[in-house]
């Protein structure tokens, strides 16, 4: 301890001294003072809060129509893909399950690549992983992997789009595995996909995003590469896609989108689109009911117990339009959720389908407000489940809210709301891949993008009028209703019509004679 003492003493590195004096040990470079730079050592560059044009994304169109957009952000990743102004709601002329087709068939066997295993192995060593979505109006290809393998991931996803060999093999594997998601689907506790797509049903009957965005299982057998061809022949050309990235250089990405998504002739040939769906949505309303025992779907120790579930829900207004803003501010202020979730203020807690509903009505198992928006049209409906002997008093509940919607919107209940958008807003787009989503929907949709702090204004000038003149309006055009389970007390569309064209929501009476 004494010599411990001794040298802690004298200094562990030598001598020190103070006040612009040495406290260099006589090393490396004896006598240079903290308050000097070590000579032969670069010159630090430090962090320093610049303008915003660094951070606005760039997009640039090249000679064949594609759009190249990107997003600088830190880091040794990035997200890159490939999307499609392809969906479920341009198969009007074509078999319905095309798009659904695509996705499962994402990232098999293409010109350059034997097989799914070889693609995987290929984006192993940079580190990747690869996903492909599909839905109503947009089909994306995406990879996330290490930015130095940039030139390897866009010449794979020019391969996966453009060359696939979609083998007989591989399309009857995707029939399988179709027909196991369409059985599991029916199966699932969770009915909110099922209820979605007879919204959307409901909403635009046999046109546009009323189109099946699951293929019919009678369709499974009747998809073939001919089929496929020919749609992607129409959909999968370069002025309908954008190539978006995240995390890399614009003029890198720019380079490899030339180099291997310009002059590129499809395995379908480089015939004319001829047969190009252009269709603008046309909402029409209506119900769409599908009686269904659900008092088995959740057996176990603590079975879920039997619900049927209704949505309602009425036109909005597409994304392009200025009206945007306050429905999803609207949507916000509704907010809700099921009657078990847990949590603060910052849950939602504090929605009105939570203090004016399942607060209020225990035996509600679930109240929760949904809002869809496309490039034409929108939807903003309620999904509420209860159990079947209740469902006419669940219905004129949610019809009793889409009047409310349009009275006096509280000070503090529309800030809330605001700033629970604007949080739920910019801690999304903390997310590499939800950046990637942003910029290629957005670019693909208006050749431009907004950027967080330029909706977080608009989102700021949402007043209360601008919610009661956007319900006002939509309160005007006729319901879309879904209904699901046992409906033996499902109010007829007409009297669910007459309560939302109400002053207070409410059902008409029904007397009967014999009870």
């Amino acid at each position: 301890m004494a010599a411990a003492m001794a040298w802690l003493r004298r200094g562990a590195w030598g001598p020190a001294r103070r006040c612009g004096r040495s406290y260099s040990a006589g090393g490396v470079s004896p006598g240079v003072p903290l308050s000097c730079p070590l000579p032969g050592v670069p010159k630090a560059v430090f962090a320093a809060a610049e303008g915003r044009e660094r951070f606005e994304t760039r997009v640039t169109a090249l000679e064949n129509g594609l759009r190249v957009a990107s997003q600088r952000k830190f880091g040794q990743f990035c997200t890159v893909g490939l999307l499609i102004n392809s969906g479920s709601r341009h198969e009007a002329k074509y078999l319905s399950g095309i798009s659904h087709f695509l996705e499962k068939l994402a990232f098999s066997s293409t010109a350059q690549f034997g097989s799914k295993d070889e693609i995987l192995l290929t984006l192993e060593k940079h580190g990747g992983i690869c996903d492909c979505q599909a839905s109503r109006d947009t089909i994306m290809y995406a990879v996330s992997a290490d930015a130095k393998g940039l030139d390897t991931v866009v010449n794979l996803l020019a391969d996966v789009a453009l060359q696939p060999r979609l083998s007989d093999e591989e399309i009857e594997m995707t029939r399988m595995a179709i027909r196991f998601e369409l059985e599991d689907l029916n199966m699932r506790p969770d009915p909110e996909p099922l209820l979605t797509e007879m919204i959307h049903a409901a909403a635009y009957r046999e046109n546009t995003v009323g189109l099946n965005r699951f293929c019919p299982v009678e369709n499974t057998n009747k998809i073939d590469r001919q089929v496929l061809h020919s749609y992607l022949r129409n959909y999968y050309t370069p002025d309908r896609m954008v190539l978006a990235g995240v995390g890399i250089e614009h003029e890198q990405l720019v380079e490899c989108a030339k180099k291997y998504l310009l002059g590129v002739e499809p395995v379908w040939g480089s015939a004319q689109a001829k047969d190009v769906d252009r269709s603008v949505a046309q909402y029409t309303g209506g119900i769409v009911k599908v009686e269904k025992d659900m008092s088995d779907v959740s057996l176990g120790p603590t079975p879920i117990p039997e619900l049927t579930h209704i949505m309602i829900g009425l036109e909005s207004c597409s994304f392009l339009e200025e009206d945007f803003i306050p429905f999803a501010v609207l949507n916000m202020m509704m907010g809700g959720g099921g009657s078990f979730s847990a949590g603060g203020p910052g849950k939602g807690m504090f929605t009105r389908l939570y203090l004016n509903v399942l607060n209020r009505h225990h035996w509600m198992y679930n109240a929760t407000s949904y809002h869809h928006s496309y490039e034409d049209t929108g939807l903003l409906c309620i999904h509420a489940s209860a159990d079947p002997k209740q469902v006419r008093e669940m219905v004129e509940i949610i019809t009793r809210e889409f009047i409310l919607m349009a009275g006096a919107v509280g000070e503090v209940e529309l800030e809330r709301a605001k700033t629970q958008l604007k949080s739920m807003l910019m801690m999304n787009l903390e997310s590499r891949p939800v950046i990637f989503e942003d910029v290629g929907r957005q670019v693909l949709a208006t050749n431009t993008r907004k950027l967080p702090h330029e909706l977080c204004a608009l989102i700021s000038q949402v007043k209360s009028a601008d919610i009661q003149r956007v319900v006002t309006k939509m309160l005007h055009k006729k319901p879309a209703v879904a209904a699901l389970g046992d409906l033996t007390d499902l109010p007829t569309y007409e009297h669910i019509q007459a309560a939302l064209s109400s002053k207070d929501g409410r059902l008409p009476r029904m007397y009967r004679l014999f009870r």
